[in-house]
Order: C-alpha cells, then structure tokens, then sequence
C-alpha cells in the first residue's frame, strides 16, 4: 500500500536564540580563493569538491567583486559542512547519495555555445530571454522596445557603473543556506542580473532559460555540476515578471544542475515568478531562491516541478516591513523512479503580513516519493498577521510515498493563522460519476490528475507558460 507520513506542528514559542558565527583565520587575494590551507576542518568529500570547483573558475569566470566576496564566504562555509546525510533534519526524507557517490565535475565552459541549432530550439519564446546552458549565458534577445529605460538584463560586468555599488549592496546579503547554496557560491562563473529602476513597470515578462550542454555518464558515475546564479532587483514602484524554465537535452541526461535566484523586492514593488522544472530523469535538480521583501511588497511564485531523479527546491522568503504579501503555489510530480522535494520558509517580522501557500502533489509511481517540509514563523512584532498554508497529495500507485511537515511557528498573540494537509488516492465517488455517464475508468483517472494540477498551472500569469506546463502533464500522463 502507498506509504504517507505527516508530521504537523503548531506551536507558540520564545524568541530562539542566535547560532554563532563560525570564522576563519584564512586570507585570499582578491583574484583567487584558496581553501587548501584549511583542509583538516573539512569533510574529505566536500574539500575535494571545493577544489574542483576552484580549479574550473577560468579566465572566461567572471572576477566581479560580489562573486569574488560570494566566492571567499562559501569557502569558508565548506571547511566546516559535511555532506549531508539523513540524520540531518533537513534531509531526513530526500536521499543525496546519488550525488554523494558519483564523480562530480565541475563544468569548466559551455561546450554548446556554437551549437546554433541547440541555441535556437531553447531561444523560441516571444518575451526577452536569456539562454543559460551549464552556468554560461549563451544567448541573450532583447528586442528594441522589450525593456522600458533604466531595465538592464545581462551580466554583472556589462552594468553601469552607477549600478554597480547598488547591486553590490545586496548580492549574497541573505541569511546562510546549506551546503548546495555554498556550493554555488563557489562554481558560479557569472553572475546574471535584472535591475527594474523605481516606478518602472516592465510589462513583458523575462524569460530564463537553463539547460545543460554536457552531460555525464551513469556507468562511469562521471556527473557533470553546473552552477547558475541569478539577481533580481527591483525598486520602489517596481514591477516585473521572471520566468525559469529547466530542461534537459537527453530524457535521461546524467548531470546535475545546482542553481541560485537571489529576488529583493523594495517598497510597493512587484514580482511574479514562473519556475518549471522539466529536467531529464536521470538528472539532480537542487535549487535554492532566497526573497527580500521591504514594505507593502507583493511576492508570487507559481512552481511545476517534474524532473530529475532528485529534485530540490529550497524556498526562503523574508518579508522585512508591514503589509506585505507573499504567495506561494507549487505542484509536484512524480512519473518515475525520483524523489521532488519543497522546502519552503516564510519569516513575518512586521504587522499586517500576509501569507497564502499551497502545495500539491501527485506520486504516480511504486518507487516515486515526494516530501513538502514548509515553515511559517510568526515573530513577537508581526501581529495582526494573515497566514495560510495548505498541502494535498494523491498517492496513486502501491507503495508510493509522501512525506509532509507542514510547521507554523506562532510567537505574535493577534494572528490569524491557519495550516491543514490531506494525502489519499483518488475519490470513488468522483470515478463513479464519470462511469455513471458512459466514460471510462482509465479517462476518468486521467481529467482527474489533470483537474488536480491545473489549479497550479491556471495561475502562471502568461498564457504561453500556461499552455506549455499544460502540454507537458498531459505528455506525462
């Protein structure tokens, strides 16, 4: 039978205290990070990959100074990180040994580039677009009345320079992620940026899209890891649409693809996020997106989440000043042999926040597994809060498992807060209706698993994201 686990909690507590900071005595040039000297603090595994991931930053990486300080944080952060393993919480339902034993190495260029018509394929969309293939972007198209003025789309390093100090000020300014953040910080050649100026409202959405160029080999174990970095930046005012499409070349492409999106949404500014992740089935996905949203900011992120053997999305939102909404809604499936995991955290420090989040599920296969593990944390200064969070999974096959912990973490006293997750197969009754009328059992089941995702999709903003996160649940079914 289909195996589901649900771990809730509620609860109303003291305000948690800090975990120190660890330091390290090493210093670094500003053209190179050394992390050699330093190698008896670090997990064997993780030194080496460091060191690989050193060694493939080549005179094409860029040198720009948040890389470079991104570069020397992450550094030190891997001296003191083991892999992880499922005795740690966090990833206490998604196994990474896929990863941990498999020859990891790094993507030095992109081999693709002069692919034109590999470049072209993953180029058709009709809104500004970025090809990003291994970590490399690859091809930029911005037509000439795309982007209003003061909109800049490109690499760090093609930035005006009254940009520059002000996109310096927030690049990697977040609160520490894990071992796959660090990871990232350390092998991402470039760094690509979105700067929206203040009032400005950008009325087509940016297109990005990320594929890999090289792939590994499953029998050897040879796993190619690229490490995409993306900065949105939007001001005061500000409005815009971002759209992340991951796919694979080969169905069962053998590499892994370790992504960041760092999003800082000033006062009353906007941002609607479209995320697919349509990797190939033999692929690792892990992606972190960390948000920053200052006063009566609006956050929206729609998610359809299919590929990869192992696919990660770790959600951080902070929302920093009062009447600010965040709003979350994510769809999972899984076809095959993977684990698709959510973990999500929301922090409401300010009056009048709003949250809304829901995640839905579907395991279609005996050896599929899903996991949400989403956090809502309510501190002592957010009162008159509104959050809500809800989950839904359907289990359709033996022995198919769901793994849910939805945690609302209460410290304000006048909140209005809510949270609530079901697991099952599908409803009898709603098969008996179809039959009652002449359709099929297998066509029934079919507009049912359709039904339950297109709540998910029927949010994306632009119908040609819409129509293709369509296409693609009903090639999978």
């Amino acid at each position: 039978m289909a195996a589901a686990t649900v771990l809730g909690r509620l609860s109303l507590i003291p305000n948690l205290s800090c975990k120190p900071k660890l330091k390290s005595n090493r210093r670094t040039t500003p053209t190179s990070v050394s992390i050699r000297a330093q190698a008896s603090f670090s997990d064997p595994f993780v030194l080496q990959l460091a060191e690989s991931l050193e060694d493939s930053l080549t005179a094409s990486s860029s040198s720009s100074l948040p890389l470079q300080r991104i570069r020397e944080s992450s550094a030190e952060t891997l001296l003191s990180t083991p892999w992880p393993s499922k005795k740690d919480e966090p990833f206490r339902f998604t196994d990474t040994s896929f990863i941990r034993y498999s020859q990891i190495e790094p993507v030095v260029s992109s081999t693709h580039q002069r692919n034109s018509q590999f470049l072209d394929d993953l180029s058709e969309t009709q809104f500004p677009s970025a090809v990003i293939i291994d970590g490399f972007v690859s091809n930029l198209t911005i037509g000439p009345s795309d982007l209003p003025d003061g909109v800049y789309f490109g690499s760090f390093a093609g930035l005006p320079d009254e940009l520059t100090n002000r996109i310096s000020e927030f690049v990697g300014n977040f609160d520490s992620g894990d071992l796959f953040w660090s990871i990232n910080g350390m092998g991402a050649p470039d760094l690509t940026v979105i700067y929206v100026p203040e009032g400005c409202k950008v009325v087509n959405p940016i297109y990005l899209r990320y594929s890999c160029g090289e792939t590994g080999d499953r029998e050897s174990k040879r796993l190619p890891v690229s490490n995409p970095r993306v900065f949105v930046m939007v001001e005061e005012g500000g409005e815009i649409g971002i759209v992340e499409e991951f796919v694979g070349k080969e169905e069962q492409g053998f590499y892994w693809t370790n992504p960041v999106l760092e999003v800082v949404v000033q006062k009353n500014g906007k941002v609607k996020h479209s995320y697919l992740q349509k990797e190939s089935m033999g692929s690792a996905h892990i992606k972190w997106t960390f948000v920053r949203q200052e006063a009566e900011s609006e956050y929206e992120l729609v998610e359809v989440s299919t590929g990869g053997k192992l696919g990660r999305h770790n959600l951080h939102v902070q929302q920093l000043g009062p009447d600010t909404l965040t709003e979350l809604t994510t769809f999972h499936m899984c076809v095959n042999e993977q684990t698709l995991d959510l973990h999500s955290r929301i922090v409401l420090d300010h009056p009048r926040g709003t949250s809304r989040q829901l995640h839905k599920c579907i395991v279609a296969h005996s050896s599929g597994q899903a996991v949400f593990d989403g956090n809502v944390r309510v501190n002592k200064f957010a009162q008159q809060t509104n959050a809500g969070q809800l989950t839904r999974s359907l289990l359709l096959k033996p022995r198919a498992t769901v793994n849910i912990k939805p945690n609302l973490q209460i410290i304000a006293d006048d909140v209005k807060c809510s949270h609530g997750a079901a697991i099952s197969d599908l409803e009898e009754d709603q098969l008996f209706y179809f039959q009652a009328r002449g359709i099929d059992l297998e066509t029934a089941r079919r507009a049912l698993i359709s039904s339950f995702g297109s709540e998910v999709i029927e949010k994306f903003p632009n119908r040609e994201i819409r129509d293709q996160a369509r296409n693609h649940l009903k090639c999978l079914l």
